[in-house]
This record gives structure tokens, C-alpha cells and sequence, in this order.
């Protein structure tokens, strides 16, 4: 990543957590006016993956056709696109890639975006956390623990009262559970590209292409069998190219690399303990810009939020 050329490593891996942390709370916002949209959340995990792939798939080819020339015994996969080994390519995509996109819109059908605003950056340090220390043998210290009950209360804070309207009936509770498993999804993603010491371009690259070549065709099965229907045809080209271009190239482009980074530096628990904040920052962005209320619960939640980040990011956690 170009723009990060010449800076210290912890500067980069602040400014990757920062644009990180931007792009998911705007996410979350734009999905909370998107349930208004034409699309349905299936096509826009449509518009994420192949948004991404204009982008990704072409420098994927690049890259490794420039390593070859060069006499680099890299690995690739999927027809040259993927700068990194079938196994690799196929382990995080799955769940980085196809799984953390179908699971996570997949929630949409069933549970609102303040679920998920919630659920999936809320539950991410937890998860993050216990497949850390199976896989990696990463200590939590008790400083971690500090920082993840905190971190837990200020999300309960922030959603615990439209969570707690799943058990007055309904299907709300599948929507929650896909949003928890979209997490974990992103989890073993995160501890795997720390385990393989995998390259934020590269990485990103991979989980796009795996995604474009398992996600489409299961797509297209789910529309030509009648599961589920699609508005690509009926919506609007300014959503459209929006969401493609926000899904696309923000989502997934950028803030997957940054989000790598981010993994480089401050480790894959640590970074996913500082995207908690991400709940609480976008129930204050659907205050500003669609026009939400505000509750004490929300900047109570943020505070506590912020305060087990504190504890959970320190070098000594």
C-alpha cells in the first residue's frame, strides 16, 4: 500500500486502524439506509464481491505474472488470479470471503442493521480472543480480560434493548445468530492472515477472487431455483453504482487491506478489540445523518467501549 510508503510502523498501523474503523461504522450507517433501498441483501453482496473483483482480480493477474517474470517461486491459484496458494487462497476466502458476505447479509433478512451493528464488531474481540489462543497460543493477560468485559457491557449498552426484543417472538434470534457467525467468520479470517503472515494486498486479493468464484455461482443457483429474488434488473443506476463502489472498492478494497495492516501491527486480537468501537460510532453516525435519537445508553456504551480498548491495546495486554 503505496500511501503508507515512508511512514513508522506505528503510524501505519494507527492510520490503517482509523480508515478501518471509518469504513465499518459508514457500513453500518449505509446498510441502515440501504433496508430502505431496491436492493435485496443478497444483491448487495452482489455488488460487494464483483465491485471488488474490477479492482482486485486484475491486479491479482498483475501480480503474479510480475513475480513470475522476476523468477519468484510464488504460489497461485484460481487460474493465475490469485497471488497466493490454492489452500491459502481457499482457507481465508472461505471465511473472509464468501462466508463472512453470505452469513452477514444473509442476517439482514431476519434482524435489523442495529443487530448487527451490534453483534458483529461487538462479538468480534470475544471470538477473536479464544481462536487466538487455540491457534496461535496468544496469552490473555488480564488486562485483555479487563478490556474485553468492557468492551462486551458498552455493546450490550448500546443494542441490548433491541436485542432483547428478539425473545418477544419472531425470527429477529436467526438474524442474530447469522451476525454472530459472520464474526467468527471474520475472526478465523483475521487469525489466519496472522498465521500466515499474509501480505494485506495479497491477502485482500484472495478473498476476492475465492469469493467471486464460489459466491456467484451459488447466487445464480439460489435465483434460478426461485429461493430468492433479485431488484440488479428494477433498481435505480445511482444505487447501483454506489453500492458497488462502497461495497466494492471501500468495503473490501480498502478497508480489507487497512484492516490487514492493522492485523501486522497490533495483532489480531488487538485490532479487533479497537473495531468495537465501531457499534457505538455508528449508532452516534445514525443520529447525525438519519436523523436517529439519542440515548444515554449510547455515549454510556461508547465510553465503556473506549475505556476496554484502552485496557486492550496496550503492548503490556
Amino acid at each position: 500500500m503505496h500511501f503508507f510508503k515512508g511512514l513508522s510502523p506505528r503510524a501505519i498501523g494507527i492510520a490503517a486502524a482509523v480508515i478501518t474503523v471509518g469504513i465499518w461504522t459508514a457500513f453500518i450507517v449505509i446498510a441502515r439506509a440501504s433496508a430502505q433501498g431496491s436492493l435485496t441483501p443478497y444483491d448487495i453482496a452482489f455488488a460487494r464481491i464483483v465491485g471488488a473483483s474490477v479492482v482486485l482480480l486484475p491486479l491479482g493477474w498483475w501480480l503474479v505474472r510480475r513475480d513470475r517474470a522476476a523468477g519468484l517461486a510464488t504460489a497461485s491459484s484460481f487460474f493465475g488470479l490469485s497471488p497466493l496458494g490454492l489452500r491459502v487462497t481457499a482457507l481465508c476466502g472461505l471465511f473472509g470471503g464468501f462466508g463472512y458476505a453470505l452469513l452477514a447479509y444473509a442476517g439482514f433478512f431476519y434482524a435489523p442493521a442495529a443487530h448487527a451493528s451490534v453483534l458483529m464488531p461487538g462479538s468480534l474481540p470475544l471470538w477473536t480472543t479464544l481462536l487466538a489462543l487455540l491457534v496461535l497460543g496468544t496469552r490473555i493477560t488480564p488486562a485483555r480480560m479487563i478490556g474485553l468485559a468492557c468492551i462486551v457491557g458498552g455493546d450490550l449498552l448500546v443494542g441490548g434493548a433491541s436485542l432483547l426484543q428478539a425473545f418477544d417472538g419472531g425470527e429477529v434470534w436467526k438474524g442474530d445468530l447469522l451476525f454472530m457467525c459472520a464474526a467468527f467468520s471474520w475472526a478465523s479470517y483475521s487469525v489466519l492472515a496472522r498465521r500466515h503472515g499474509l501480505d494485506a494486498v495479497r491477502a485482500t486479493t484472495a478473498i476476492t477472487v475465492f469469493a467471486l468464484f464460489s459466491y456467484l455461482p451459488f447466487y445464480a443457483l439460489l435465483l434460478g431455483l426461485g429461493v430468492i429474488q433479485s431488484h440488479l434488473a428494477s433498481a435505480p443506476w445511482s444505487e447501483l453504482l454506489f453500492q458497488f463502489a462502497f461495497q466494492g472498492l471501500g468495503s473490501v478494497v480498502i478497508s480489507g487491506m487497512t484492516f490487514v495492516r492493522m492485523i501486522e501491527y497490533f495483532g489480531p486480537v488487538r485490532s479487533t478489540m479497537i473495531t468495537a468501537l465501531v457499534p457505538g460510532l455508528s449508532a452516534l453516525g445514525a443520529v447525525i445523518f438519519l436523523g436517529e435519537p439519542l440515548y444515554w445508553n449510547l455515549l454510556a456504551g461508547l465510553v465503556l467501549v473506549t475505556v476496554g480498548i484502552t485496557f486492550g491495546v496496550r503492548k503490556t495486554a
